[in-house]
């Protein structure tokens, strides 16, 4: 094919809503990816091993209490923003508030039981570091959804370059407090630039794109209820509560059972493979929003979702197996000694998960909360289960051992369930159609 050609292909792409909010996710995660190895390298470089651990757990402690319902918001957003119309602002509200609230409650309830945590969060006990610690649950509760929101308003080329500015801020006030803040340089560096960056993107949601989704989707989009939208959420969210636990969790029990310097070892190979894996729910989220935008071609997207997320990630998860020594070397000998195993387990892990996620995604554009929960919460336990088990063998590698043992069995039973979505589609009528959108 010549590079003509390609670049043909690429814009002929662009033009398809399902691709651009896709890609543009895909190239979030990466710029996420790089700058973030970018700011973990200068963290090896400028904190000590047990300095470096201690960040690491208090980033993965308030990401998991501000993900409580923000992640269980996730589907429910990218349902839901392509259809709301006129209420699409006081749908995005509710998600902040009780994503935010949520939170906020359950970082209360970890402060006033920090004991029973381990030594390593030992570092939160006394006023003005529990408040700066439940401060910084509220801003990151909010911080999840605003890419959702984006993308729900067909505006995920938007993510990317908040995430950019974000990265590099974040990597700038990292250095700056090595010398003045070295035992919490880490987490207050992660913590303020996320907090400043709430400011413009909202405007951009509020003041810009929301009026204009709704100026575009006058008279076409079907304003759901709160009846309608509890239903769905009682289906997905005890679902999506269940996998947070897989990629949030997890790391909390670890750092309660291995030290700093070894957790900040491990988590170094976990987050990478983690942005792997969510390479695979980049396009199945932009699948739940061309979903709901228009059902009659949900199977035609999910075959297309599912045929560009396996091109593009395939050649990804070979580079991480073959060279997972090589990329973590980068951080020190230790780091590749330690997490080789680990990275290529989670890479592997994510050829299965890609299937998942878009039966899942089409699960959510069809409105089946029921099937959703099921899969989910059976995942979820399969893999806690099974690293539970595995632990006491393999250490740290029974994460990677758990997850790829747990997606292929549930990739192997909603096959047959999947092969029917893509072949069948939606028997709904259904559709909302924005008139600056191309025809997919």
């Amino acid at each position: 094919m010549s590079d003509r050609s390609v670049l043909q292909k690429i814009l002929r792409d662009l033009r398809n809503p399902l691709f651009r909010n896709g890609y543009a996710l895909m190239a979030n995660t990466g710029i996420t990816a790089v700058l973030g190895m970018g700011y973990w390298l200068l963290a090896t470089r400028f904190y000590t091993p047990e300095e470096f651990g201690s960040g690491q757990a208090l980033i993965t402690a308030m990401r998991l209490f501000a993900s409580l319902t923000a992640l269980g918001f996730v589907g429910a957003l990218a349902r839901y923003i392509p259809i709301a119309g006129r209420r699409t602002a006081d749908v995005i509200l509710r998600g902040y508030g009780m994503a935010a609230a949520t939170g906020g409650v359950a970082a209360i309830g970890f402060l006033l039981t920090l004991p029973m945590w381990g030594e390593i969060y030992s570092v939160l006990g006394g006023l003005g570091h529990g408040l700066f610690f439940l401060g910084a649950v509220l801003v990151w509760s909010v911080f999840t959804l605003q890419d959702v929101a984006l993308t729900g308003l067909r505006q995920a080329v938007w993510v990317p370059v908040n995430n950019l500015v974000f990265g590099l801020v974040k990597m700038g006030l990292l250095v700056a407090l090595a010398g003045s803040l070295p035992e919490g340089g880490i987490f207050v560096s992660w913590v303020i630039p996320t907090a400043i960056a709430l400011i413009p993107v909202n405007f951009l949601i509020f003041g810009l794109q929301v009026p204009k989704h709704v100026r575009e989707t006058a008279g076409e989009a079907r304003p759901p209820g709160l009846r309608e939208m509890g239903r769905f959420l009682a289906g997905d969210f005890p679902g999506t509560l269940s996998m947070l636990a897989i990629v949030y969790l997890v790391p909390v029990l670890v750092a309660a059972r291995v030290g700093e310097a070894t957790f900040g070892r491990f988590s170094m190979a976990h987050t990478l493979g983690c942005m792997i894996e969510l390479l695979a729910m980049n396009m199945a989220i932009s699948l739940t929003v061309e979903g709901s935008f228009d059902r009659s071609r949900l199977a035609a997207n999910a075959r297309q979702a599912l045929k560009r997320a396996l091109l593009i990630i395939t050649p990804i998860i070979g580079v991480a197996c073959l060279a997972a020594p090589l990329i973590l070397a980068v951080f020190g000998s230790a780091f590749a000694t330690e997490g080789t195993t680990l990275l290529r387990l989670m890479a592997l892990a994510v050829l299965p998960r890609v299937l998942i996620e878009v039966y899942l995604s089409s699960l959510r554009a069809l409105g089946e909360a029921r099937k959703l929960a099921v899969v989910q919460i059976g995942l979820a336990a399969l893999v806690l289960a099974s690293i539970m088990a595995l632990f006491p063998f393999v250490g740290v590698n029974s994460v990677g051992y758990g997850l790829l043992f747990s997606e292929l069995l549930v990739a192997l039973l909603i096959f047959r369930s999947l092969r029917k979505v893509l072949k069948v589609g939606e028997t709904g009528r259904h559709r909302v159609t924005q008139r600056s959108s191309e025809a997919a």
